[in-house]
């Protein structure tokens, strides 16, 4: 680490910490040569390799963006959408993998975004599941009511979708 002042080639640390959120280290250095101190943050470095092979720095506004986009005009926070965000760093960064497929990192979004908007999870699983017609929308929002049932101990009845009415629909494959 070069000094900023003087360009020293060497430093010292004086003092390291976590910051709040745990995603990089403060160090505190100071230059053997001029004796000044300045502060470093370190961060682990997380690349997402695009289609085209090209690999840039893992971003929590692209993926805030595209959630955003998914959300409009939904009953979702800011606070929810950035909580959400947080969500699938840690766990794109849970992998243990310091590049990822830009791909991996849209259906990382799908579940926490499955929970907090049905509608929201819709949008962007079309785009990322690459719907191609009605029927995997159709597999997509029977798969949602038959989880949400499970989840709420409810079993559907014979022959019925949830919700009670109309045609049954199979569970996809």
């Amino acid at each position: 680490m070069h000094c900023p002042f003087c360009r020293h080639t060497d430093s010292r640390v004086m003092d390291s910490r976590a910051t709040d959120d745990g995603s990089s280290i403060r160090r505190r250095r100071q230059c053997p040569e001029c004796g000044k101190r300045f502060t470093t943050v370190e961060t682990a470095a997380l690349s997402v390799v695009k289609r085209s092979g090209a690999a840039e720095p893992f971003s929590r506004a692209k993926v805030l963006v595209g959630v955003r986009k998914a959300c409009q005009g939904r009953p979702v926070t800011e606070d929810q959408l950035a909580l959400l965000a947080h969500q699938v760093e840690e766990s794109i960064r849970g992998a243990g993998q310091a590049e990822i497929d830009a791909h991996e990192v849209g259906l990382a979004v799908l579940e926490p975004l499955r929970h907090l908007d049905e509608v929201a999870y819709l949008r962007f699983a079309s785009v990322y599941q690459a719907f191609d017609n009605l029927e995997d929308f159709e597999q997509a929002i029977t798969l949602l009511r038959v989880e949400r049932d499970e989840g709420m101990g409810e079993e559907p009845r014979r022959g019925m979708p949830a919700g009670g009415q109309g045609a049954s629909v199979a569970p996809p494959d």
